[in-house]
């Protein structure tokens, strides 16, 4: 398995596909990448000699924004607009959807599993419920 700034890339995918394990590389930056690298695209990851995986190290290292970086940088603006107490900061704290979808149904990858309110579940309980 080859190791890209401190990723492990799969060994047998072809690199276009490889680089996407990378953190902010996706299909067609990991494209612009193996261009300037001048590489073959149908080119297995294991197959790349050493130079090679430096080269792409370099590339990505000069011209993009990937990893670690990323990832603070990313954080960091959403503590920026948690901060200064914007809509959108707000969405982010409570868990929400942020970019104007609708929560009244969906929403449930951002909202987590159903939390039912108000109705009791059970024969046992209704009964008791009932009785108060």
């Amino acid at each position: 398995m080859p190791r890209v700034l401190g990723v492990d890339i799969p060994a047998n995918k072809r690199i276009e596909y490889a680089l996407c394990y990378i953190y902010g590389v996706g299909n067609s930056r990991a494209r612009e990448i193996i261009e300037k690298a001048k590489l073959d695209p149908n080119m297995r990851a294991k197959d790349l000699s050493d130079e090679q995986v430096t080269h792409i190290a370099e590339i990505l290292q000069q011209d993009y924004r990937v990893e670690g970086d990323l990832r603070r940088e990313i954080t960091q603006n959403i503590r920026r607009l948690s901060g200064i107490g914007c809509y959108r900061g707000l969405r982010h704290r409570r868990g929400l959807p942020v970019r104007g979808q609708r929560t009244k149904t969906n929403a449930r990858t951002r909202k987590g599993r159903k939390k039912t309110v108000g109705a009791v579940r059970g024969k046992e309980a209704r009964s008791a419920a009932k009785t108060k």
